[in-house]
């Protein structure tokens, strides 16, 4: 088996996993607790991001806002 088996066999087992698992996904991604991580998580990138560069500012947190509504609850 070469390299590009093993990492399509690798895919195909992920696709595999989520197909056998996505409503138990989903629920986990639209919980309360991945709200907490989401908001932790996408403010220090976002601050991270603003640093690197300042004057997408604006940008940068319309990114972060749109992620966020696609994890957690709010």
């Amino acid at each position: 088996m070469g390299f590009g088996d093993a990492i399509n066999d690798a895919v195909n087992k992920g696709k595999e996993f989520f197909e056998e698992n996505k409503e138990k996904i989903d629920e986990v991604l639209h919980s309360e607790q991945a709200e907490g991580i989401s908001d932790s998580v996408l403010e220090g990138a976002a601050n991270l991001a603003k640093k690197v560069a300042p004057g997408a500012a604006e940008q940068i947190d319309g990114v972060r806002d749109d992620v966020d509504k696609a994890v957690g609850t709010e």
